[in-house]
């Protein structure tokens, strides 16, 4: 039978720093993991947002379209001051009076 070899105390005390920075890095390990899956579940909640603003911004675009041709149906061209809800008629050229020759 082989003779026991006893490690030094210095060897024990590496072996333990050893020992214990495997467990830190695979604690961080375990929590960088988390940390990437709560970042991708919020990133999936921001696009998904994207997603609905996108279509509410082509809704409201529209909205505007329609309203805009009513209005127009309705009131003619011109321009309004949404602050004092102002309407001004675009003026209307009217076509010049034709000529008739002086016999």
């Amino acid at each position: 039978m082989a003779d026991e070899i006893k490690f030094s105390e210095e060897e024990l005390k590496s072996l333990q720093e050893l020992s214990q920075n495997y467990q830190r890095v695979q604690a961080s390990f375990g929590q960088l993991s988390v940390q990437r899956l709560m970042l991708e579940q919020q990133m999936k909640a921001a696009d998904e947002a994207q997603t609905q603003l996108e279509s509410d911004w082509s809704s409201n675009q529209e909205k505007e379209r329609e309203l805009v041709k009513e209005l127009n149906d309705k009131y003619g061209p011109g321009s309004l001051d949404p602050e004092t809800g102002v309407f001004t008629p675009t003026p209307v050229e009217e076509a010049p009076a034709e000529e008739t020759p002086e016999a």
